[in-house]
């Protein structure tokens, strides 16, 4: 298992090098909604418009191939959804988000995002620079998911993220790592049997 890739990444918080002044102007900006477990946030070929972050619970990203759900992120606390086209052009989301949980969601329009970038340049930068850290981050995933078996994608979310095993249920799970459900019911048992 490649450690320097299943390493836990830690959220980069931009508000936290604001000065006081800018926290209370982003701050005003935040939409904070609430969302109950099944609710869609954004359907395949919608428009996105705005800026998702998840406060407490659980999102999971998919789209349709082949009238199948395809899973292919979750987000949970204190990770923003890095997911639609939408969001860096004006095309339509190729994906579509639901909630697995109640979710809290904090949301900043993109057009009020443009003005605080415009007002504090600074924060624009610290976006910039979080996004391209999360980028690196899904290139490295994929990458390691391409190149691993989908017993060892099951044992390197098992390191990097193990709670999410018990807040999925499996056959997002599976779908996630590219098995049918009863595949993945058979890699934990052998895991299982492994690990006694």
């Amino acid at each position: 298992m490649n450690s320097e890739s299943n390493k836990k990444v830690i959220p980069v918080d931009p508000l936290a090098f604001l000065t006081e002044e800018e926290k209370a102007v982003v701050g005003n900006l935040n939409s904070v909604k609430e969302f109950k477990k099944g609710d869609v946030l954004l359907k395949e070929g919608q428009h996105c418009k705005g800026s998702h972050h998840v406060v407490t619970g659980v999102v999971r990203q998919f789209r349709i191939v082949d009238g199948e759900e395809k899973t292919s992120e979750f987000y949970t606390e204190d990770q923003s959804i890095f997911s639609t086209v939408s969001a860096f052009s004006i095309g339509p989301s190729k994906f579509s988000l639901d909630c697995l949980e109640a979710c809290t969601i904090s949301i900043v329009p993109f057009g009020k995002e443009k003005e605080i970038y415009a007002q504090f340049p600074r924060f624009e930068k610290m976006c910039r620079i979080a996004s391209e850290k999360q980028l690196i981050k899904y290139q490295e995933k994929f990458a390691l998911y391409i190149s691993s078996s989908p017993e060892q994608r099951y044992l390197n979310l098992l390191e990097s993220d193990p709670g999410l095993i018990n807040r999925v249920p499996q056959y997002h799970l599976a779908s996630y790592l590219g098995v049918k459900p009863e595949s993945l019911s058979r890699i934990r048992k052998r895991i299982t049997v492994k690990q006694a």
